[in-house]
């Protein structure tokens, strides 16, 4: 019985560390040139809000992922990983380093993991190889279907490829996912609504 506490406190202590947002930072902007997160002017170089985390910046909600698989959720039970992914999280969104980011989480040595290969994908996409970047979602995808976040990043990836279809395929899979109110959703498609060619901050 005590195990299983403390399983479970475990457990909850690391979803609330990765759905819990930043604090004093706005959660989305709209297009726009330049942002934080390395460069300015660069369309691939900012993220959500000027630099503020995207993930998973859902206040006061959870995440909205359907069907997660319990092989895919192994390692949060180990503190070591939760602390790892935490350092990692913080080196993105907060001191916007990929290069370091992607070191740390490779180094978890769970790159099965949806979570991890999602941001390792995002980290690459903020550098510009948008190559690795679609590796790393494509696997993130393919250990979790429904992982809604990438479809998002995907989708923001398809766009700033000039695939308006393709993101637009990703919205309607994000719409499947958690519907059309989710932050994903809402995400996905105020990108989609920018006139091609925008810059965006996300």
């Amino acid at each position: 019985m005590i195990k299983l506490v403390i399983r479970f406190v475990t457990l909850a202590t690391f979803l609330v560390a990765m759905i819990a947002p930043p604090v004093g930072k706005p959660v989305f902007a709209a297009g726009g040139g330049g942002g934080g997160g390395g460069g300015g002017g660069d369309p691939s170089a900012g993220t959500y809000g000027s630099g503020s985390p995207s993930y998973p910046s859902r206040p006061a909600t959870k995440a909205t992922q359907k069907g997660k698989k319990t092989h895919h959720q192994s390692s949060i039970d180990d503190p070591a990983f939760a602390q790892g992914y935490r350092a990692a999280y913080a080196t993105i969104y907060q001191r916007n380093d990929y290069t370091a980011a992607i070191e740390q989480l490779k180094a978890l040595a769970h790159d099965d993991n949806p979570n991890v290969a999602n941001l390792i994908g995002y980290s690459y996409r903020k550098l510009g190889d948008y190559k690795l970047s679609q590796v790393w979602y494509e696997r993130a995808l393919k250990s979790d279907p429904n992982h809604v976040l990438t479809w998002n990043y995907y989708g923001l990836w398809q766009i700033e490829q000039g695939n308006r279809e393709q993101a637009e395929y990703h919205l309607r899979r994000i719409g499947e996912i958690c519907g059309t109110d989710c932050y994903e959703y809402r995400t996905l498609a105020e990108a989609l609504e920018q006139p091609a060619g925008t810059a965006l901050v996300y």
